[in-house]
């Protein structure tokens, strides 16, 4: 019986995802949807499915050994940093700066804005940045994830100096005449979901307000604060750093939080002990990602260059060079000695290989229901190809479909890959405002899936960058999340119709805001009905 192809390719990580949020085991749950994977496409022979189980991990392993590096390298940066002290002197100077909560989250929205050229790189730094100072003010962790999530991908779908550029312009179809940069460009005004997600996390830090399972986690933060580690740390007991085993306070979960085993507290590191180093790392990347594309070489622009650039190879160089440069930073000013700066090294290794293995198993998930084996997306392409509607209905209907396939898979970049061809065909390869907004819809509803998908690489970083429960991450996100994708929805079947694009942005911004306005009103009414 063929499966490929057809709605048994879906299974797996429809599977996945309803066990994760049953049993909050997040590994068993991504290899029993592996296994169920394999044996759909080996048609349940045992022998085969081990042998194809082995050849889909290698496969996806080594594709994405770069990121792996990537977060090896990073684990050792945030390592070096938080068990310095500088993490804690960081902390205590926002404090005395960043007197409110209102403030800590702003200047994390903030932060996570400005480290745009990556998504792996600000889901890391942003948490270690900014997770003392949250903790000071008895911010959630899952609201730091939020807020770290939302201002990953979302943010880098909109710069076109970042390695999501790149990524957009080589999903064009083979032959086709468009210039996929200036497209990624024009796209930028129409990506609705980024957009109204961005605006989203500032009016609830604005209007102080959050609902669903957000304000549960939020009220138990205040209630049961987690600044008295920091505290603990200032008293000079051990570790400036949380000691943070994910499963320890949310349920024993098996995801991959950072745990700290501290090798003794050091307390000579200054602010600028954090600041210096993460502006090199920024620095490093940057700079690396204008030399892999080309730009020294004067044959390139500095736009031209960072659409082509090597983002990965970018970001590991320059992860590397800060890590050197920390040693040269912290040992002659005795923060650390030799040996305490290379056990640092191992110990941040080692507090990365949870997350490893879970972009391991979500990236070995995602192939299984890929191109190669099960073809989740000919599935979708069939549906898409299917229902015979108006081309004014197409960013509508891309925008579905690009969100079931992001959160089934995991994976936005593969959607692009998928989907992008696929529309652009569907207006014979002419350049319309509408085909443009079709576009704009595919990178939306692929970041939508996956930024609201449990198996999803960024998700799954932003709840190691922030410490805190995978799957409380996910259940506080999604309806966050699930609010803006229906509010995008009914923009693009308002931006389609009238084929004006700004209307659609403006009567989407003011809708979000009137929506929060109201759920707030309906909140207050009801706590003073309870009082």
């Amino acid at each position: 019986m063929q499966l490929n192809g057809t709605f048994w390719a879906m299974v797996p990580p429809i599977v996945t995802i309803i066990m994760g949020l049953a049993t909050k085991k997040v590994n068993l749950s991504l290899i029993t949807g592996l296994l169920l994977g394999v044996l759909l496409y080996c048609g349940f022979a045992p022998g085969s499915s081990l042998v194809t189980m082995v050849n889909v991990i290698n496969e996806s392993v080594s594709s994405h050994i770069g990121h792996l590096l990537f977060a090896v390298l990073l684990g050792m940066f945030v390592y070096l940093i938080t068990q310095s002290g500088a993490s804690q002197s960081y902390g205590e100077w926002a404090v005395r700066k960043l007197k409110t909560k209102r403030s800590s989250l702003l200047a994390t929205a903030g932060l996570g804005i400005l480290i745009f050229v990556d998504d792996y790189f600000n889901c890391l730094t942003v948490g270690t940045v900014m997770r003392p100072l949250t903790d000071r003010h008895r911010i959630s962790r899952e609201k730091l994830a939020y807020i770290i999530d939302t201002t990953a991908a979302p943010v880098c779908i909109l710069a076109p100096i970042s390695s999501w550029a790149a990524g957009v312009s080589s999903s064009l179809p083979p032959g086709s005449d468009l210039d996929g940069f200036n497209l990624f460009l024009r796209t930028m005004p129409m990506n609705y979901y980024a957009l109204f997600s961005i605006f989203m996390v500032f009016l609830i830090i604005i209007m102080n307000y959050d609902f669903g399972p957000m304000k549960h986690f939020e009220k138990e933060t205040m209630l049961h604060p987690r600044i008295e580690d920091v505290a603990a740390g200032a008293a000079g007991g051990g570790s400036d750093t949380p000691d943070i085993a994910a499963g320890a306070r949310n349920g024993g979960s098996d995801t991959g939080a950072v745990s700290s085993q501290d090798s003794g507290k050091r307390g000579h590191a200054r602010v600028f002990d954090l600041l210096l180093p993460v502006i090199f790392l920024v620095a490093a990347c940057v700079f690396f990602m204008a030399y892999t594309g080309g730009f020294f070489t004067g044959e390139v622009g500095l736009v031209d260059a960072f659409a082509n650039c090597d983002a990965v190879a970018a970001c590991c160089i320059g992860t590397f060079l800060a890590d050197l440069f920390m040693l040269i930073l912290y040992v002659p000013r005795k923060i650390y000695t030799f040996n305490q700066y290379m056990d640092a090294l191992e110990q941040g290794f080692r507090n990365m290989v949870p997350a490893m293995l879970l972009l391991s198993l979500a990236w070995s998930l995602g192939n299984i229901c890929g191109e190669s084996y099960l073809d989740a997306g000919s599935f979708i392409a069939g549906i898409v190809n299917d229902f015979h509607v108006p081309l004014e209905s197409m960013p509508m209907f891309f925008f579905i479909a690009a969100i079931i396939l992001s959160f089934a898979t995991g994976t936005s970049w593969g959607t692009f890959v998928i989907l992008i061809p696929m529309e652009i065909s569907v207006f014979a390869g002419a350049d319309t405002a509408l085909m443009v907004m079709t576009t704009a819809a595919v990178l939306g509803g692929s970041v939508c899936g996956d930024h609201l998908s449990p198996i999803s690489d960024t998700t799954i970083l932003s709840s190691t960058g922030a410490q805190c429960d995978h799957l409380n991450h996910v259940q506080t996100q999604i309806v966050y999340g699930a609010l803006v994708a229906s509010i995008s929805f009914l923009c693009y079947i308002l931006a389609g119709v009238t084929q004006n694009s700004v209307l659609g942005l403006i009567a989407g911004a003011v809708l979000l805001a009137a929506v929060l306005v109201a759920l707030k009103l309906r909140d207050m009414r009801m706590e003073k009905a309870k009082g």
